[in-house]
């Protein structure tokens, strides 16, 4: 059986792709950056997809997200013949539900190893004993943060770590930055993504307050990185900046 040739627009899942079906992926978005020396096309940002770029590969297979992909550039890829799987990840379940799918149809015949670690990994995860609250900036200029729905906020969740907006009525609403600071959580999570916050930029906004810094890629990706994910994320939300 010839191997499916692999667009991947999703950075979690080239990672999972290049790992589990070497040679598949024949094109990546500029924003996926692991595995380390991934050599294959480039097909534009997640959001500015290089339409007739991937169109003029031919691929068996495009791969995308409902959150990460504009619904326009998925109706111009399939308008254009071409087969475009769109996964759905809001919780953990999901998100393993989801890779079964996608490396099933990527012509994964067994189940790869860092998937089983990662599913064993999420079984009892280190959590605090006493559930912590928090506020989880995912841009600044506007003011974002996580809300209802989300991955990032169900792992937190399974680490203890509750966020104070899982109840509004959007996903990533906007907040003003004086409304942030007033819920006094009891410690405002920084990932490194989508915005970049770092130890100079993100924990100043936040005068008194505990600030961890945390891996995006191990906060928002479903892949390999899950693996490691509750070790990684439990060691940074035990080491807050004040």
């Amino acid at each position: 059986m010839s191997r499916v040739r692999v667009v991947s627009l999703v950075p979690s899942l080239t990672e999972a792709v290049a790992v589990s079906a070497p040679g598949a992926l024949v094109a990546a978005t500029d924003w996926c950056t692991h595995p380390a020396g991934l050599d294959v096309a480039r097909a534009g940002g997640t959001k500015n997809l290089a339409v007739d770029r991937i169109t003029a590969l031919a691929p068996d297979l495009v791969i995308a997200n409902e959150e990460e992909n504009r619904q326009p550039d998925l109706d111009a890829l399939r308008a254009a013949g071409l087969d475009v799987l769109v996964t759905h990840v809001r919780t953990l379940p999901q998100a393993f539900t989801e890779l079964d799918r996608v490396l099933t149809a990527c012509g994964v015949r067994s189940r790869p190893g860092w998937l089983d670690a990662a599913e064993a990994a999420w079984e009892a995860p280190p959590a605090f004993q006493e559930p912590r609250t928090a506020v989880v900036p995912i841009w600044r200029r506007p003011w974002m943060v996580l809300g209802r729905d989300t991955f990032a906020g169900d792992l937190l969740a399974r680490l203890g770590v509750r966020t104070l907006y899982a109840d509004h009525s959007e996903r990533y609403p906007r907040i003003p930055l004086d409304e942030l600071r007033a819920a006094r959580p009891d410690v405002v999570v920084l990932p490194d993504e989508p915005y970049r916050f770092t130890a100079d930029d993100g924990p100043e906004a936040f005068p008194g307050l505990p600030c961890a810094l945390l891996s995006g890629r191990h906060l928002t990706w479903y892949g390999p990185s899950l693996a490691k994910a509750p070790e990684v994320l439990g060691r940074a939300l035990r080491t807050v900046r004040r």
